[in-house]
């Protein structure tokens, strides 16, 4: 489940079809257009890009030429050294990945405070919430460096004073989209690519921020052990 949230609280709940047919949200002005669904839930464009691998219990038997094993295909040759190992449970979750260091930026810090938390945490980006702790945006570093709000190198100090001194508010994404931890991983990773977003705020249901998943956290799920379920 997704939801979208900006500086008059919650403006969106709904599912991913229904989050990319919303116009305006932060970078999903420019989204691809909605692509129909397959009736098992299935992303046609995941689909046809070959994302979702038949299992080998539903494939038929391969024939071998020849007698000769070491031509089987690596599913098939994968699938035999895995025979008899411990069944894992693979991670298919939001909750299961995302990151639960909650690093946050108050509505009501400057741009400069702003890049000083984001420097001293190590983060690319942060969830903006207001005086209550709820959800109105998010601030990344690539807004912050946009080359259209920065001055230009011979610019008086007093300009990149005054940039430094902007509200947050001016400057980062809202409304926002954000999802709930029981979310499916590959229907966010979709709404990454639709947004263009590095990543997006994982809400609880009163709004208030409980983790972040960016695309670093997928990425890393998929060589971790136990596996990211990216085909089941």
């Amino acid at each position: 489940m997704f939801s979208v949230y900006g500086m008059q609280g919650r403006l969106f709940r709904g599912s991913m079809e229904q989050l990319r047919q919303v116009g305006g949200v932060g970078a999903l002005a420019r989204s691809h257009s909605v692509l129909p669904v397959a009736q098992e839930g299935r992303d046609r464009l995941a689909e046809s890009s070959g994302m979702f691998v038949e299992s080998e219990a539903n494939k038929p038997a391969s024939r071998t030429v020849g007698g000769d094993d070491s031509r089987r295909n690596a599913l098939s040759a994968y699938t035999d050294t895995r025979a008899g190992s411990t069944s894992r449970q693979p991670l298919t979750r939001v909750s299961d990945v995302m990151s639960r260091q909650i690093i946050t930026l108050k509505d009501s810090a400057t741009v400069l405070q702003a890049w000083q938390i984001l420097s001293d945490q190590g983060v690319g980006q942060a969830p903006v919430v207001d005086a209550t702790d709820h959800l109105v945006g998010l601030l990344t570093r690539a807004d912050l460096l946009k080359p259209e709000r920065l001055p230009s190198p011979d610019s008086h100090a007093l300009a990149w004073r005054a940039l430094m001194m902007q509200n947050v508010k001016e400057i980062m994404v809202t409304p926002v989209p954000s999802v709930a931890p029981d979310s499916d991983i590959r229907r966010v990773a979709q709404v990454l690519l639709d947004t263009g977003l590095p990543g997006l705020p994982v809400v609880d249901e009163a709004g208030g921020v409980a983790g972040f998943i960016s695309r670093s956290d997928i990425l890393r799920a998929v060589v971790t052990d136990p596996p990211l379920d990216l085909w089941g």
